[in-house]
């Protein structure tokens, strides 16, 4: 043995973390020892090591993965750099979530979900030309952007007119993975964009003011509002999007919710 390895228990104190933490790293293969003694199972670390042991602790206490805590540590600086970078816009997009969640919790709180009115309607057909993704509810946010940045370029350069508001479908029933759209009203084709036709019948609609973080709270109203009127809601869940972030703050979005209905025995 090398007189500069550090035992376990001195290699823990130098980095700020537990022996129990070191064994965990080194039984994933994320921070090895230099030597552990055959005979009595001693694990012994080199003071170099001391940086990686460190840069996990921070990692780690930020909530990143192990295996991607790993992989940034065994990459090249540049691919180590993209790696993190891509962490920062997923920690930024979770913070936001909660930060949306604290604000939902802090309406509730002070009175209850804030005062929708449910309309029941006809809503007429329409024909959409639509660009669609899958994903999780909680990227609906980043990927509805990502197909409007792809639907209103291929219409323009298609020379297609379309009529506002631009329409997000939704299937009703929230799963790990769901296919969602974003669709603007037209009478034309585009190449590359599918076409969805909206039956005309009944509908069941409120109007949400603010961010689209909060949209959960309209849905919770409007889906009460609609069994305790003994109706079914059915898909595609359809939101217009009235005033769009490129119009106004947050606080000022305007986004009409509007839900198939039928029948409870129908």
């Amino acid at each position: 043995m090398h007189d500069d390895l550090l035992t376990i228990g001195r290699f823990a104190r130098l980095c700020r973390l537990s022996v129990k933490q070191l064994r965990h790293y080194d039984e994933t293969g994320l921070l090895t020892p230099v030597r552990v003694d055959a005979a009595t199972g001693y694990r012994y670390y080199a003071p170099e090591q001391a940086g990686d042991a460190l840069t996990i602790a921070l990692l780690r206490d930020m909530d990143l993965p192990l295996a991607v805590i790993a992989e940034a540590l065994a990459a090249e600086p540049e691919r180590r750099a993209r790696i993190l970078r891509a962490e920062r816009v997923r920690l930024a997009e979770r913070i936001s979530r909660d930060q949306a969640r604290l604000a939902m919790l802090t309406r509730l709180a002070e009175g209850g979900p804030p005062g929708y009115e449910m309309t029941l309607g006809s809503e007429p057909e329409r024909r959409l030309a639509v660009v669609r993704t899958a994903c999780a509810p909680g990227r609906f946010g980043q990927r509805i952007g990502e197909c409007a940045r792809r639907l209103l370029p291929a219409l323009g350069t298609a020379g297609v007119p379309w009529r506002p508001p631009l329409w997000g479908l939704y299937p009703l029933d929230l799963e790990e993975r769901m296919e969602i759209a974003v669709g603007a009203q037209t009478s034309q084709s585009a190449p590359r964009l599918d076409i969805e036709v909206l039956p005309a019948g009944p509908v069941a609609e409120t109007t949400h003011v603010g961010p689209y973080a909060e949209l959960p709270l309209a849905y919770h109203a409007l889906l009460a509002a609609i069994h305790e009127r003994g109706l079914r809601p059915h898909a595609p869940v359809r939101e217009a999007y009235l005033v769009g972030p490129a119009e106004a703050p947050p606080e000022d979005l305007m986004t009409r919710l509007v839900i198939p209905v039928r029948e409870a025995t129908a």
